[in-house]
């Protein structure tokens, strides 16, 4: 049914390369890719992930060295099944670039009671701890849904 999962946040940095790595991991038999709405915008296309979200996943046995940011786009939407995002802006913005997608864009924290999932990008490394934390469980959520 969700065979091809895309997780979406702003950059393609921090949030969306986590929550990727930890989707692949419990859903080997699924495509999972991520991109971010702002990533051309902020001049990161191809961008490796951000430091400490390399480092927390190294930490966690997650290897994210081979992320590449890049932008999302209607023809990246219509690929997929579900679109998992970190916020409702992020939900309005996947609307507006690809209106058919909206009926398959839902909150990565919806089962897990969170709304948004705050973007830690010029946070200390405690705030990608606790990141990482709160994508565990909410992938974990999804998988239970997926499954």
């Amino acid at each position: 049914m969700f065979d091809r999962i895309l997780v979406v946040c702003t950059a393609n940095i921090c949030r969306s390369p986590v929550a990727e790595v930890l989707l692949k991991e419990i859903l080997p038999n699924h495509t999972v890719e991520s991109a971010g709405t702002m990533v051309s915008a902020s001049k990161l296309t191809n961008a490796s992930a951000h430091h400490y979200s390399l480092q927390v996943c190294a930490e966690h046995g997650f290897d994210l060295s081979c992320h590449a940011a890049r932008q999302l786009s209607p023809e990246l939407c219509a690929q997929f099944d579900l679109i998992l995002v970190m916020s409702h802006d992020h939900i309005e913005e996947v609307a507006q670039l690809s209106p058919g997608s909206r009926s398959k864009t839902m909150l990565l924290g919806q089962w897990i009671g969170q709304g948004d999932i705050d973007d830690p990008v010029h946070q200390p490394k405690e705030a990608f701890d606790s990141l990482f934390r709160t994508l565990v469980r909410a992938t974990d959520a999804w998988v239970q849904k997926l499954t």
